[in-house]
C-alpha cells in the first residue's frame, strides 16, 4: 500500500506533513510533535523478564501473585521521569495503566487487582498524569484488551494465555459477554475519572480475540462520547505487525486514528489505498525488552537511536520510544544517558523534527531529507568525498541560503572543477575549497538547513 515518492512541489508547503487527508485532523498535534515515551512499567518488573513472563513461561495466578506482592514502586517519582522526557524533547508520553497480565496501576471499582490495593495504596496513572501535564507534556494511557487476570477472559486454546495448554483448565468456560461489560467499564473509569486524555493506546487484536469479541464498536461509540479529540491507535481490529482498515478505502468506524508498527520502521512510510498518507507511529524499545528484563543489555545507541528518529519522520512517521523501569520506579543509567543524548541533538536540531515531515525528494545515499514549511533539512549521516550531492530534485537556482544547524556557519553552493559532469545538480560544500574533503560539523547527523526561492511565475 505505499506509492513512490513525488518530486518535489515547489509551490508553498503547509506546516507539517502535506497531504494528509482530512479524517486524521484530529492527529494534527502528533504529527507535529513526533517523537513521545513510551513506559511500560507493572508488578513484571518485579521478576525483571518482561511483562509477558505470564505467558512465556505459563505461570498461575497463585505463583504470580508474588510479583503483584513485592511491586512496592518505593522510589516512584513520576516528576523525575517528566523532566526526563522534557530532557529527551519527547512532546507526549504513554503509560502501561494495564498490561495483558491484568494489574492495574490506576483505580477501579471494578477489581481490587489494583496498585491501590496490592499494599502501595497509590494511583500511579493518576500520579503519572498530573507529573506530565504540570510540565506540558501531553498524556496517554495503554491499556491491555487482554487480561489473563480476569476469570472470564479465554483460558484453555487461548493464543497467548497462561493455561491455553494445561488440562487442569481444558473445562473452562469463557463469558465474554461479562469480560466485556468489564473491559468497557474499566475504558469508561480512564476516560471519566482522569480529565482529559491524548492518546488511548489499545493493545491488541489476534485471530478469535477481535473487534466482535472487544464490542469494538461500541467502545469507539463511548470513547468519542467522554472523550472526542483523544487519539486512538488501531489494535482494536489488528496487531503491531499489521494496518487493520485504517489504510483501505473503506476503513471501520474503529480503525483508529494511527498506525503502530512495532519494532520496525516501515520501509516507505505508510500511505492508504488512494495513495494518501497515513500517520503513524513506530514503538521501540531502548534495548530488545519493554518491561524491565534485568538480563536483556543490547542497548541501541544514541547515535541509531537518533538516526531512527530522523527515518520515522522523514517517512511521514512518529517515534514512540520505551523505557523499562525498574519496580521501585527508578530508571537503568543506560536509559537515562540515551535519552539525555538525543534531547542534545535535539536541542540543536529540533527544527527539522517537531512540524516536519516528508520531502519529497526520495532517499539519497547520505541520509535523510526533512521538511517544514519554511525550509528542506539535509540529514547528514555519511560523510562525502569532496561536495555533497543535493540529490532528489531541488533545483540549484531555487536554493537561497544553506546552513548548518551544528555551529550555525554558512555554507556554499560548490562550482569547483570535480563536478563539472552534473551541471544541474546542487553540490554543498563543508569548507573553503569545493573539492576538498572536510569532517562534518556533527558526527551523528549533520543537518543542513536549505532555504528555498520562491518560485517565479511563468
Amino acid at each position: 500500500m505505499t506509492t513512490a515518492t513525488t518530486p518535489l512541489n515547489p509551490g508553498p508547503v503547509p506546516p507539517g506533513p502535506d497531504g494528509v487527508p482530512d479524517r486524521f485532523a484530529r492527529s494534527s498535534w502528533f504529527r507535529q510533535d513526533r517523537f513521545g515515551m513510551f513506559i511500560h512499567w507493572g508488578a513484571y518488573a518485579v521478576w525483571a523478564r518482561g511483562e509477558w513472563v505470564r505467558s512465556h513461561e505459563k505461570v498461575d495466578a497463585g505463583t504470580y501473585q508474588d510479583a503483584v506482592d513485592r511491586f512496592g514502586a518505593e522510589h516512584f517519582d513520576p516528576e523525575t521521569w517528566a523532566d526526563l522526557a522534557v530532557a529527551a524533547g519527547m512532546k507526549y508520553a504513554v503509560l502501561t495503566a494495564k498490561h495483558h497480565d491484568g494489574f492495574c496501576l490506576f483505580d477501579s471499582a471494578l477489581t481490587d487487582y489494583t496498585s491501590l490495593h496490592s499494599g502501595i495504596g497509590r494511583d500511579l496513572v493518576r500520579e503519572f498524569l498530573d507529573a506530565f501535564r504540570s510540565r506540558g507534556i501531553r498524556v496517554g494511557l495503554y491499556y491491555s484488551l487482554l487480561d489473563w487476570h480476569h476469570p472470564d477472559y479465554p483460558h484453555y486454546g487461548d493464543e497467548h494465555h497462561p493455561h491455553r495448554d494445561d488440562p487442569a483448565h481444558a473445562g473452562h468456560v469463557a463469558d465474554l459477554d461479562s469480560y466485556r461489560r468489564f473491559l468497557h467499564g474499566q475504558i469508561r473509569e480512564l476516560c471519566t475519572d482522569y480529565g482529559p486524555l491524548d492518546i488511548l493506546w489499545f493493545d491488541f487484536s489476534y485471530p478469535d480475540m477481535g473487534p466482535a469479541q472487544w464490542g469494538a464498536q461500541e467502545i469507539v461509540d463511548m470513547v468519542r462520547d467522554l472523550q472526542p479529540d483523544v487519539l486512538i491507535d488501531n489494535r482494536l481490529e489488528t496487531s503491531g505487525g499489521g494496518l487493520g482498515s485504517i489504510a483501505t478505502n473503506t476503513p471501520n468506524p474503529y480503525s483508529g486514528d494511527f498506525v503502530s508498527p512495532e519494532q520496525v520502521i516501515p520501509v516507505d512510510g505508510i500511505r492508504g489505498q488512494d495513495g494518501m498518507p497515513v500517520p503513524w507511529e513506530a514503538c521501540v524499545t531502548l534495548n530488545n525488552s519493554w518491561g524491565h528484563c534485568a538480563d536483556d543489555g543490547l542497548w541501541k545507541t544514541p547515535q541509531q537511536l537518533i538516526t531512527k528518529l530522523v527515518e520515522c519522520v522523514a517517512k511521514g512517521g512518529n517515534l514512540l520510544l520505551n523505557i523499562g523501569p525498574r519496580p521501585d520506579g527508578t530508571l537503568q543509567p543506560e536509559a537515562e544517558q540515551r535519552l539525555r543524548a538525543i534531547g542534545a541533538w535535539l536541542d540543536t536540531n529540533g527544527e527539522s523534527i517537531r512540524g516536519a515531515g516528508p520531502a519529497g525528494l526520495g532517499t539519497p545515499e547520505w541520509g535523510y531529507y526533512t521538511r517544514t514549511a519554511n525550509a528542506v533539512y539535509a540529514h547528514v549521516l555519511r560523510a562525502p568525498i569532496g561536495p555533497l550531492a543535493l540529490s532528489g530534485g531541488i533545483p540549484k537556482d531555487r536554493i537561497a541560503r544553506m546552513t548548518s544547524l551544528a555551529d550555525g556557519r554558512e555554507l556554499q553552493l560548490c562550482d569547483s572543477w570535480v563536478i563539472d559532469s552534473y551541471p544541474n545538480l546542487p553540490f554543498v560544500q563543508f569548507g573553503e575549497i569545493g573539492h576538498h574533503t572536510y569532517p562534518l560539523p556533527d558526527p551523528v547527523d549533520t543537518v543542513i538547513r536549505i532555504e528555498l526561492r520562491e518560485e517565479r511565475p511563468a
